[in-house]
Order: structure tokens, then sequence, then C-alpha cells
């Protein structure tokens, strides 16, 4: 995925929704790995019933969850790839 260098705190608060425009959330957390400073997930808060119906993976909060391998785009919204999270 070829995006330009944004900084973390840049993406909390971002609504996000998928390629067919459906909406999750809005980022609340984002977990990468310490020593590569790799992103893992991002958390989501005030997500949506369409999100919840996915059975996403959660946090010890309870927020869902998205691999970052998911996400197809980032600009004003992030945008998931639905078919990479089944």
């Amino acid at each position: 995925m070829d995006m330009e260098k944004r900084y973390s705190h840049q993406l909390i608060g971002r609504k996000v929704v998928s390629k067919t425009g459906k909406e999750f959330g809005l980022v609340s957390n984002i977990v990468f790995e310490v020593r590569t400073g790799e992103i893992i997930q991002i958390a989501l808060k005030n997500t949506t019933g369409y999100c919840e119906g996915l059975d996403l993976e959660r946090n010890k909060q309870g927020e869902s969850l998205v691999p970052f391998s998911a996400i197809a785009a980032i600009g004003d919204f992030i945008v998931i790839a639905e078919e990479d999270l089944m």
C-alpha cells in the first residue's frame, strides 16, 4: 500500500468506511509493533450496527479491531476492504 507518511495522531477520530460506503465507526486507537513501529490494527469506537454484525476481534475495552492489512486507503476517511476482513 503506497501511502504518504502520516503521524498516528492524525488517524485518531477519523471515520472508517467500507469501499462501498458502509460506515464502521471512528478510530479510537492504533495498535502497533513497538520494535518496528509497524501498525498492526486500528481500534474503533462508536461502531455502527453493521460493524457490530461482522464479529470482529475486540480489545479489552470492547472496541472492535480492524487489521491494518484491510485498509485500502487513507484520506478524509479510512477506507476498509471488507473482503480482507473475512
